[in-house]
């Protein structure tokens, strides 16, 4: 016994011995801020939330978590996710309006994961994880079945360590008419840290940030390489949100902002979990000479970087800075126009679409898209997929791709045909975009009629279908160079340039809204008025008159009452009843 206990002395002794430490923490947290002057006038806001954790989630058995969210570390634990990609998106990014976007997202909800090669039933996987993953983030995403899951092919590969071939493994939805609230951000912010209560996370005030042109949160996990032999497997989360401020409305007229103008708050200090916290103010300009922006406080230092074929300059805040809340106990980033901004100067997106449907009645239909490739020398191929529901029955013959007038042949196609009431149409394909090009993609289709059971509420609304994905390496117009991922600003995390050449884009059209045929709704309520009132008019007076019995009653001669009325009415002179 005696033994025992000093053994036990000896560990705790060891344990908390200065010279017993087991090196650096396991985990860490970087938080950023990128605020953007869009080309339109408006701000974009772009939070993005980092926490690595060094730990092999599927051969440990974790239990305690500091940082890493414990709700998604026993998820990946349980279902054997390898990536997992959750977007949940309240309006429309408008890239001919606002630029290339740096995260894109679809309206609606989007949900891709994929699972690792041990998964024995990943369809009955998928279902279970998008119940939970509806559960705690207040989403409807069990509304995720077989009539809206596709697998593509060469849309979606893994974003992070993983040598995927076989695409059986993944699983892509999208719910167009999901609608974002606040009771999508709370339990989005609780899987923060520090929650709202520091840091970064302040500004996020839900009041201030649906009161905007387009809001869009996520969450994206994915193993990357511990350290650069990549001997070992860290696991990433990235929570990302965009927000796109008006700021003609929120400014009264002016392009002026503050952090207190746009979000109602300030920040007071960093994270006290995390490893970084910056803010990066974009103040490029096309000639150095004639800057068009000024920022204050001046800030401590100035980054520039190559981002999407575009060298853009940065002004760096760095929270940690001990100088930084010297003068002020809070810091409110300014920015002021020099002079009026001439938006004509400014260049359109080298990759843009955009997705309609034509067509008369309630029969038949075609869907368009149009991708315009505005580089003026180069030409790059780009993939795009397309699901349609199954209510909308596509003719593969009619499909026709043209391009300045002429056929273009995909040099990739795989479709995948619907299945009534089980799956959805698939349609893949890789196409050659020319050079200052504008390519039309039309296929026509047939409306079906529903059963009476899978109208939704209100069927005069219309029926949603998600966005086309486009999936490209665009050339750049300038030389890039390859960006550090720990020094470059947070937009080159996740899509990193693959060489100095191009850049990874991937872009979402308009989601679809499509009428069907679709019967009177009125008519059974008029029938089941006319069908009571003929029960309780006829049926009722029928059935009364069926069941009732008659009785004849003889007159009787009366009782005392009658023989008292009749003595009173002769002493009156009144005849006797």
């Amino acid at each position: 016994m005696a033994g025992a206990v000093a053994a036990v002395l000896g560990l705790l002794l060891l344990l908390g011995s200065p010279g017993a430490s087991t090196g650096p923490p396991r985990d860490s947290l970087r938080e950023e801020l990128l605020l953007s002057p869009l080309p339109s006038g408006d701000l974009a806001a772009t939070f993005q939330f980092r926490a690595r954790w060094d730990s092999e989630l599927h051969r440990e058995g974790v239990s305690h978590y500091r940082l890493f969210p414990k709700a998604l570390g026993q998820l990946i634990s349980k279902y054997l996710v390898r990536e997992l990609h959750l977007s949940l998106t309240q309006g429309f990014w408008r890239t001919r309006t606002w630029g290339q976007p740096y995260l894109q997202a679809p309206a609606g909800a989007e949900l891709w994961v994929w699972f690792q090669d041990s998964v024995t039933d990943v369809d009955k996987a998928w279902k279970e994880l998008s119940n939970i993953l509806s559960g705690i983030f207040c989403a409807s995403l069990n509304f995720i079945d077989s009539t809206n899951t596709v697998t593509p092919t060469a849309s979606f590969k893994p974003l992070g360590l993983a040598n995927v071939t076989d695409h059986h493994l993944l699983r892509y939805a999208v719910l167009p008419r999901e609608v974002v609230c606040t009771e999508n951000l709370t339990p989005w912010k609780k899987l923060l840290p520090c929650g709202s209560k520091a840091g970064l996370a302040v500004l996020l005030k839900a009041e201030r940030l649906f009161h905007s042109s387009y809001h869009s949160q996520a969450v994206h996990i994915r193993p990357i390489c511990r350290d650069a032999s990549c001997l070992s497997v860290s696991w990433e989360l990235r929570q990302t949100l965009t927000v796109v401020f008006d700021t003609f409305s929120i400014g009264q007229g002016k392009r002026d902002w503050s952090l207190f103008k746009m979000f109602s708050r300030t920040i007071t200090e960093a994270c006290p979990l995390a490893s970084e916290s910056k803010i990066y103010v974009d103040i490029s300009s096309k000639t150095q000479e004639n800057e068009l922006l000024e920022v204050t406080p001046l800030p401590l230092s100035v980054h520039e970087a190559s981002v999407q074929g575009d060298r853009r300059t940065y002004a760096v805040y760095d929270l940690l800075s001990p100088s930084l809340f010297n003068v002020s106990r809070s810091l409110n980033v300014q920015l002021k126009w020099k002079r009026p901004q001439d938006s004509l100067d400014l260049s359109t997106p080298v990759l843009h679409a955009q997705r309609y449907v034509s067509g008369y009645g309630l029969q038949t239909g075609e869907i368009s898209t149009l991708i315009y490739n505005t580089h003026p020398y180069r030409a790059f191929p780009v993939i795009l997929l397309e699901t349609v529901p199954w209510y909308l029955r596509l003719y593969v013959h009619t499909l026709v791709i043209t391009t300045k007038g002429k056929e273009n042949k995909p040099s990739y196609i795989h479709y995948q045909p619907a299945q009534d009431r089980r799956r959805p149409h698939l349609l893949e394909m890789l196409i050659q975009l020319p050079a200052n090009s504008v390519t039309k993609i039309t296929i026509q289709f047939e409306r079906a009629l529903l059963k009476w059971t899978e109208y939704t509420p209100d069927p005069n609304h219309g029926f949603y279908v998600s966005p086309s994905v486009l999936s490209a390496l665009v050339p750049s117009v300038i030389a890039m160079k390859a960006e550090d991922a720990e020094q470059s600003p947070l937009f080159t995390s996740l899509f990193p340039s693959s060489d100095g050449s191009s850049y990874f884009v991937r872009l979402y059209t308009e989601p679809l809204l499509v009428n069907l045929p679709t019967p009177d709704f009125s008519m059974p309520y008029n029938v089941i008025c006319l069908t009571c009132t003929v029960v309780a008019v006829c049926y009722g007076s029928f059935y009364n008159l069926l069941t009732r019995t008659f009785h004849v009653e003889e007159p009787s001669r009366g009782g005392l009452a009658k023989r008292l009325a009749n003595i009173i009415r002769k002493v009156r002179g009144v005849p006797p009843l």
